[in-house]
């Protein structure tokens, strides 16, 4: 077994009343040949097992930029030296009877569509249909979504802040946002999720430097903002009604079905500790989250943005 649990953070309990979480830190540990850059994605198929997304730090032995664990915790395998310095937001759908991972590639500037072997299917680069990019703008895709209707949306979260909407198949449909703060303006989408807890499936979109969630409908009309204990939002997860929001501003935050706060976990900010050694970092406290999920137990997996790489996990008390 890999894990290589924090003894000193075991005893740290995070959240009250029916939020009550065992932080483990370094729950998830690669194997001698691989070394975690900055931790970026995280995903979870429907056999349980999990990946990892991550830069590759330098002293790794292989190139291997995605990692694979089991349901416990144990290392199963690595691949995506291709995605090396640019891993970045990963996420997972079952399309038919299989399942598919969709990459963010912020070095090469692509979304990758890909089997769970790595096998790639799909690759993405600018939109040359939205006529967004001609005079050389860039384009750094960071997350995608998925609509319940088979299209999915890439957020240009560090290119040129817009989100592009494709059908199942990759095929161009629509592009929105555009960088600004005013409604239906975005500042770094860097993450994307469909929120289907309301009467209808809303675009929810972590608009990072404006400091909010803005929500869209899914053919990309504004329809609101959210505020409530948002810093620098991540990215996004929903289980039981809840809202889960890595904050790269030291703080993973739960929200109920209308947005209000239940609990903001291992809050550390201002923590300052990114570039520091691990025995610097404060058990119980989180540095820079950058993807969170719900594990299908009801645990929570937390991956950070360090040079180290640190991956926690929140457990259901």
């Amino acid at each position: 077994m890999t894990t290589g649990s924090n003894t000193e953070s075991q005893g740290v309990i995070l959240g009250s009343g029916r939020h009550r979480y065992q932080c483990i830190h370094d729950w998830l540990v690669p194997p001698a040949h691989v070394a975690f850059g900055d931790t970026h994605g995280l995903a979870q198929d429907s056999q349980g097992r999990i990946y990892v997304g991550h830069t590759v730090h330098p002293s790794s032995k292989r190139a291997d930029s995605i990692v694979v664990f089991d349901e416990s915790g144990n290392y199963l395998s690595s691949w995506g030296s291709r995605f090396k310095g640019g891993s970045h937001g990963l996420d997972i759908r079952k399309e038919g009877s299989e399942e598919f991972l969709y990459h963010c590639d912020i070095a090469n500037r692509k979304v990758v569509k890909t089997k769970l072997d790595g096998t790639v299917v799909l690759e993405l680069g600018a939109p040359e249909e939205s006529g967004k990019y001609k005079n050389g703008e860039p384009f750094i895709p960071t997350n995608v979504a998925f609509s319940p209707f088979g299209d999915f949306y890439v957020g240009d979260g560090y290119g040129s802040n817009w989100v592009h909407q494709y059908d199942i198949k990759g095929n161009y449909v629509r592009t929105f946002g555009g960088a600004g703060t005013e409604p239906g303006k975005l500042r770094q989408p860097h993450g994307l999720w469909l929120d289907d807890r309301g009467r209808e499936p809303l675009l929810a979109v972590a608009d990072r430097a404006n400091n909010r969630i803005q929500y869209f409908s899914l053919d990309g009309e504004h329809v609101k903002f959210s505020t409530e204990g948002m810093r620098m939002p991540c990215h996004f997860d929903v289980r039981d009604g809840m809202l889960l929001v890595p904050d790269l501003s030291s703080v993973v935050t739960l929200l109920d079905e209308n947005n209000n706060v239940i609990e903001m976990l291992g809050d550390g900010h201002p923590s300052g500790l990114r570039d520091r050694p691990r025995s610097d970092f404060i058990p119980g406290k989180f540095i820079h989250p950058h993807d969170a999920i719900f594990l299908r137990n009801g645990d929570i997996l937390v991956a950070e943005w360090v040079p180290i790489g640190r991956v926690t996990l929140l457990k259901k008390i």
